[in-house]
C-alpha cells in the first residue's frame, strides 16, 4: 500500500530511541523527510545519519529537552527551518517513574504534567495553524494501554496519558474539516528499553528475575509475545497516511489483544 508520505515532513518527538525511533524509521522508509527530537546529540547524530543512507526519506535531528523554559517555541522554530513546516507531528514522551499512585505527591504530578502532557499541548497548538491553512495534516499521539487498562504500579503515566487522551479527542473534532487528524496510537508491552526498565523494576519488588517476569508477563496477551517494534511503527505510519485520511478521534491499540476491555 502506498501510503503518499513521499516528501511529507515529519517531526517525532523523543525518538533517539525506542517507540519514537521505530516511527521515524518507517516514516523514512516510506520516503517522509524527518526530524529526530531528543536529548543525547551522539545518539540522534548517529540516528539520523543512518536514516538517511537507508532512504528513501531522510532524516535531520534537533538536540531538545521540552521540559525546559521556551524549548517548544524553539522547537517549533528549528522544524520549519530544518523541515520548511510540519505535515506530519508524532507526540511521544518518556514516561515517569514507577511507583504506587497512593504515595504519589502534588510534585510528583506538576512536574509529570510539565514534563508529558504540556509541552505536547503547545507543541501541537503552535504546529497546527500550517497544517490547517494546508488543508492537510497529521497529529498522533503515543501514549500507553493504560489509557485504557489502568497498569499497576504506574498511577502517574496512568493519569497523565489520560489526560491527554482528552485532550486528542477534543482537539480532534476541532480541526477535522480542515484536514487534519487527531488520533492516539496505544501500545502493549513492545519491547524497548522501557519495558526491561519496568519488568526489572517488578522483578526487585517481586524477589524475582526480569525473565520470570516477563515470561509471566507475555503469559497473559493472547499473541503469547512482546511486540516488536517495527510492529508498531507500521500501524503508526498508516495512521500518518493519505489513506487514513477518515480515522481521527480514535485510540487504536497495538497490544496483541492483552487488553481484554471491548
Amino acid at each position: 500500500m502506498d501510503l503518499g508520505l513521499t516528501g511529507k515532513r515529519a517531526l517525532v518527538l523523543a525518538s533517539s530511541r525506542g517507540l519514537g525511533l521505530g516511527v521515524a524509521t518507517k516514516l523514512v522508509e516510506e520516503g517522509a523527510h524527518v526530524l529526530l527530537t531528543g536529548r543525547d546529540a551522539a545518539r540522534l547524530a548517529a540516528a539520523a545519519a543512518d536514516l538517511t543512507a537507508r532512504g528513501p526519506g531522510r532524516a535531520d535531528y534537533a538536540l531538545v529537552d521540552l521540559a525546559a523554559p521556551e524549548a517548544v517555541a524553539a522547537l517549533a522554530a528549528e522544524a520549519e527551518a530544518k523541515l520548511g513546516g510540519v505535515d506530519i507531528l508524532v507526540n511521544n514522551s518518556g514516561g515517569p517513574a514507577p511507583g504506587p499512585v497512593s504515595a504519589s505527591t502534588p510534585e510528583a504530578w506538576r512536574s509529570g504534567f510539565g514534563a508529558m502532557v504540556e509541552p505536547i499541548v503547545a507543541l501541537t497548538n503552535l504546529l497546527l495553524p500550517g497544517m490547517r491553512a494546508r488543508g492537510w495534516g497529521r497529529v498522533l499521539t503515543l501514549a500507553s494501554s493504560g489509557v485504557e487498562q489502568p497498569i499497576p504500579n504506574l498511577g502517574l503515566s496512568n493519569g497523565l496519558r489520560s489526560a491527554l487522551a482528552g485532550w486528542s479527542k477534543t482537539l480532534a473534532a476541532e480541526v477535522a474539516a480542515d484536514g487534519v487528524t487527531v488520533n492516539m496510537l496505544l501500545p502493549g508491552r513492545i519491547h524497548t528499553d522501557r519495558v526491561d526498565e519496568l519488568d526489572a523494576a517488578a522483578a526487585k519488588r517481586a524477589g524475582k528475575t526480569p525473565e520470570e517476569i516477563a515470561t509471566a508477563s507475555r503469559a497473559t496477551i493472547p499473541a503469547g509475545r512482546y511486540g516488536r517494534v517495527e510492529e508498531f511503527a507500521a500501524v503508526a505510519a498508516f495512521l500518518c497516511g493519505v489513506p487514513a485520511s477518515y480515522v481521527t478521534g480514535s485510540k487504536l491499540r497495538c497490544d496483541g489483544g492483552m487488553i481484554r476491555g471491548l
